[in-house]
């Protein structure tokens, strides 16, 4: 590997792990300012395609002013770069949580697996900028179940 492309390879991992700082943090500012300005687009888990930097943007705002706590542990995080573009796939390990007790201990907290995708795009003044994400669910399997809903134990569930 030529030192140049360890320096990208670094610099995308740099702009990747800003992308999750911003949201666990609810940094409208900072995201924005990650985002590429024109043909972006982005697939939350359950959601539908969003298109165009305003939507793509909205959709953050509306997750962010909705949860109030959100954390991302990152593993399996694998850059790829080539030219002016970058693929990182990586899986979310996200721990997120509603709001605070009245004792004020933290309220109660959901953990979640999503497998990402995020491509970056090298803008004229050399900036790695997101130009999509897609995020799909990970199905878990339950060791808990019982056999009354006729699966075998190992079975996927939702």
């Amino acid at each position: 590997m030529s030192h140049g492309a360890s320096t990208d390879i670094e610099a995308v991992e740099a702009a990747n792990t800003a992308l999750y700082d911003a949201v666990e943090h609810a940094d409208l500012d900072a995201l924005t300012n990650l985002w590429m300005d024109d043909g972006v687009s982005v697939v939350h888990p359950g959601w539908p395609t969003l298109t165009g930097r305003e939507e793509v943007l909205r959709s953050y705002a509306l997750i962010m002013a909705n949860t109030d706590y959100v954390q991302f542990f990152l593993t399996d995080v694998d850059v790829s770069v080539h030219g002016d573009t970058a693929l990182v796939s990586c899986t979310e390990n996200i721990l997120s949580g509603g709001p605070a007790e009245e004792d004020g201990s933290a309220g109660p907290l959901v953990g979640g697996l999503v497998v990402a995708t995020n491509v970056f795009r090298r803008t004229d003044d050399g900036r790695w900028k997101v130009w999509s994400h897609h995020g799909s669910p990970v199905l878990v399997e339950r060791e808990d179940e019982d056999d009354e809903d006729g699966l075998d134990d190992g079975d996927v569930h939702l």
